[in-house]
């Protein structure tokens, strides 16, 4: 009598022994979603550590340059009604006609296992100051103080100054000291006192030579602002408020870019006083140097994967049980999920020295090669060990072309899916599960 309700336990067992695997199996499945997560953050820490040896190396050489202005600063008087004097302010000038040339020239420092992209970089600003755009201020022309005005040039980094800032205003010579005069639109930067004449337009002329790391934007100060930018550098990204007005010349030999900027599609006028505020900053545009390879990104896109990887192994894993109707015990599921995981820290350790593609090579070679044995051992079939490693592979080289395209992976992907789905179907089509207890 107490042996029926044991027997009835062992028969209900038995009948669902194939559903409660399948669980299992999912449950075995979510447990990977654990070292999955650590894998992400060891990616994010090998990430931030080459972003700390990136800005040691820009600390000791400078750092990324946006070059604000030039920028006319214009003292003047203010008056109370009864033409009583409250205080001496700033109007701010900004160039009628703004042209900028830079030429850089890139370096790429190793430390450790990263490289860092710095540069050095000739520039010169041309264009022409109208003190027109001051009348529109309604400020008394007496209350100007022209012969007191300045130049001022803003700059992220000083460090990377190489030589002396020269200006030539109105064919007189000035050198641009560090320094700004009291004003809200530059902070830090260099500055040499001018004398505008109210009456004419003004030429000028600023050259300089500085060094950065990473990126060099710079402001569209001009009415009309022109910017052309060369260099040798083969991997540019181009970025800020404004990309370049005609597609850029990207070859073997380097890059080319030209913006062209109108006042009427930035935030802010040819003049203004202090009392209104604005950054100028903001409307930054330039170019980053982009290092050619990013391991990290790469990486850290397939770990994304990871659990479609394991769970396509671990279904695999599961129909070559039922149909070689063999149990294979959850321990030896773990071990398969663990070789998984390895695959991806020998994916990021070996990223570090030769590159994504060929880590990806090895490591996925490495790991096909060691679950396509130890199928061997289990099933001791040469066919079965070599189709599971095949199908292995081909879900690896899936993986692959999926991260390299990047503005199509959704739509891969998708397909993939829907294919991969398609032959889990079709190999299942036949399978009695209601029988297989009894094969069995």
């Amino acid at each position: 009598m107490e042996q029926q309700p044991m027997q009835e336990t062992h028969n209900i067992w038995e009948r669902n022994r194939m559903l409660i695997k399948g669980f299992m199996v999912g449950f075995l499945i979510l447990i990977m979603l654990i070292p999955m997560a650590l894998l992400d953050n060891l990616v994010n820490e090998r990430r931030m550590r080459q972003q700390q040896v990136t800005e040691e190396i820009s600390s000791k050489w400078a750092s990324s340059q946006t070059i604000v202005g030039p920028v006319v600063v214009l003292p003047y008087i203010l008056r109370n009604d009864s033409g009583k004097v409250l205080a001496k302010r700033n109007l701010y000038l900004l160039p009628e006609q703004l042209n900028i040339k830079s030429k850089v020239v890139p370096e790429v420092r190793h430390r450790s296992l990263y490289d860092v992209t710095l540069y050095r970089s000739d520039i010169t600003f041309t264009g022409i100051i109208d003190p027109a755009a001051v009348q529109k201020l309604s400020i008394p022309q007496t209350d100007i103080l022209w012969s007191e005005a300045h130049m001022v040039v803003g700059l992220d980094d000083a460090r990377g100054l190489e030589d002396d800032v020269r200006l030539n205003w109105n064919n007189a010579a000035y050198v641009l000291e560090a320094g700004m005069s009291d004003n809200n639109v530059v902070k830090d930067g260099l500055s040499a006192g001018i004398v505008v004449d109210s009456q004419q337009k003004t030429n000028f002329n600023i050259s300089l030579k500085i060094k950065g790391s990473q990126f060099l934007y710079f402001t569209p100060t001009g009415k009309t602002t022109t910017a052309s930018v060369t260099s040798s550098w083969k991997n540019p990204a181009f970025d800020g408020q404004y990309l370049p007005s005609q597609p850029a010349s990207i070859t073997q030999d380097g890059f080319s870019a030209n913006w062209k900027v109108l006042q009427v599609s930035r935030a802010y006028p040819q003049a203004w006083v202090d009392a209104n505020t604005f950054d100028i900053k903001r409307s930054a545009f330039g170019v980053k140097l982009l290092q050619p390879t990013d391991s990290y990104a790469k990486t850290e896109r397939t770990v994304k994967y990871a659990l479609l990887i394991i769970a396509l192994t671990f279904t695999i894993f599961f129909f070559v049980e039922i149909f070689q109707k063999k149990q294979i015990h959850p321990l030896q599921y773990i071990l398969v999920g663990i070789a998984l995981c390895v695959f991806y820290t020998l994916l990021l350790s070996i990223s570090e020295y030769i590159g994504f593609n060929g880590a990806y090579a090895i490591a996925s070679i490495a790991t096909v090669a060691l679950i396509g044995l130890y199928v061997l051992g289990i099933f001791k079939k040469l066919q079965i060990a070599a189709g599971f490693a095949t199908a292995l592979g081909a879900l690896y080289t899936y993986i692959f072309v999926l991260i390299q395209l990047q503005d199509y992976a959704l739509l891969f992907g998708s397909v993939g899916l829907f294919v991969i789905l398609a032959i889990i179907m079709y190999f299942s089509r036949k399978i009695d599960w209601y029988g297989i207890v009894k094969h069995q």
